[in-house]
C-alpha cells in the first residue's frame, strides 16, 4: 500500500498537504496541541522556545493577508525565525522554476515552507523534492485544499460545541471555488460528525459533491433547519469563469445569511467564516456582528493551530 506523503515511516506528520486522508488521531493530535497553545497567546511574553534556531520560509504565490500574517505570527510565538519571500519581486517573475526557488531556499537552510500557490498540488510537488529534515505546509493551493483553514475550523467547532457526534453542520455558499470547504468536510467526516450539509446554488456546487459524504440543499431555509453549527464562504470572484450567478443581491435574497434564516437553526448555534466576508452578499452585518457569530475567535484560534503544525512537524 502507498504511504500517505504527509507521514514519515513512523506514521508521524512530516508535512501537512490536506486534511484528506490524515487518520483521525493525526487531527486530534493537532487539535490537542493548539489547545495547549491557546494558554500561550494569553500571557504577556508570548513566547516559547520551541522552534529556536529553525527557519520557516512564507511562499506565498498568491495574494493573502489573514493567513500569511497568522502563521508568521505563530512560527515568531515558537521563537522560530521567519522570512516572508516577495514573490512578485522574486526570481519567479523572471522564469525561475517553483523547485528552482526551492532549492536555492533551501541552500540557505530552510525548516519549513510554508507554500500558498494558485496551482493544485504545488505544495506536493515541493513535499516531493525537499530534504529529509525540511517540512512543507499548505497555506492553500488553487481548488484543492486549506488544511489549516479547515484545522481551525474545527478547533472553532470542539471549542463550542465539545462533541463532534452529535453535530449538524451546514457549509453555505460557493462549495465549487472553495479549498475551504473540501478540507473542511474531509475533516468533520474523519471526526465523526453525523451530519454534514452543503447548500448552494446548483453552478456553485461541484458534480457528485455527495461522494465526499455531505447531504445537498439547493434552499437555505431547508439546510439551515436544525443545524448547530453554519459555516458561510466567501464567493470566489476571483475563480470563476463566465456568469455562474445572476447578481450579488439575487444571490444574498437566496444564500445570504441573515437573522430571519439564522432562526431555523438552533437557538445555540454557532456562526462561522473564513474571512475576508461581503457583508450584504454571503452575510449580513447583524448576524456577522451578532452573538452566534464566532467568526473573530476563529481568526484568534487560528495563530495556536498554526503554531500545532509548526511544532508537529518540525519534531518529527
Amino acid at each position: 500500500m502507498q504511504r500517505n506523503p504527509q507521514l514519515n515511516e513512523k506514521g508521524e506528520l512530516q508535512h501537512l498537504l490536506s486534511i484528506e486522508g490524515l487518520p483521525r488521531a493525526i487531527l486530534l493530535q493537532i487539535l490537542d496541541t493548539a489547545e495547549s497553545f491557546v494558554g500561550v497567546t494569553e500571557r504577556e511574553v508570548k513566547k516559547v522556545p520551541i522552534l529556536r534556531g529553525k527557519s520557516v520560509f512564507n511562499l506565498f504565490f498568491e495574494p493573502s493577508t489573514r493567513t500569511r500574517t497568522t502563521f508568521e505570527i505563530a512560527a515568531k510565538r515558537l521563537s522560530a525565525d521567519v522570512i516572508n519571500l516577495n514573490i512578485n519581486a522574486s526570481s519567479q517573475t523572471k522564469g525561475e522554476s517553483l523547485l528552482d526557488t526551492v532549492a536555492n531556499l533551501s541552500a540557505m537552510q530552510a525548516d519549513i515552507f510554508v507554500v500558498r500557490h494558485e496551482s493544485s498540488g504545488a505544495p506536493f510537488l515541493i513535499a516531493r523534492h525537499v530534504k529529509p529534515h525540511e517540512h512543507v505546509i499548505n497555506a492553500g493551493d488553487g481548488r484543492h485544499a486549506h488544511p489549516t483553514q479547515g484545522l481551525l475550523d474545527l478547533y472553532t467547532i470542539r471549542h463550542y460545541k465539545k462533541d463532534f457526534a452529535a453535530l449538524t453542520v451546514a457549509i453555505v455558499g460557493d462549495i465549487l471555488h472553495s479549498r475551504v470547504a473540501r478540507s473542511l468536510i474531509h475533516g468533520l467526516t474523519t471526526l465523526g460528525v453525523p451530519e454534514v450539509r452543503v447548500i448552494g446554488p446548483q453552478t456553485l456546487l461541484p458534480t457528485g459533491v455527495e461522494a465526499l459524504g455531505v447531504r445537498v440543499f439547493h434552499d437555505m431555509r431547508e439546510g439551515l433547519k436544525d443545524c448547530d453549527v453554519v459555516v458561510m464562504l466567501r464567493l470566489q470572484n476571483e475563480r470563476m469563469r463566465g456568469a455562474l450567478l445572476p447578481s450579488a443581491q439575487e444571490y444574498f435574497k437566496h444564500y445570504g445569511l441573515n437573522a430571519d434564516k439564522l432562526g431555523l437553526a438552533r437557538r445555540d448555534a454557532i456562526v462561522m467564516h473564513p474571512g475576508p466576508m461581503n457583508r450584504g452578499v454571503e452575510i449580513d452585518s447583524t448576524v456577522a456582528d451578532g452573538p452566534h457569530s464566532v467568526i473573530l475567535p476563529q481568526v484568534t484560534f487560528g495563530i495556536a493551530v498554526r503554531m500545532a503544525v509548526m511544532s508537529i512537524v518540525a519534531g518529527n
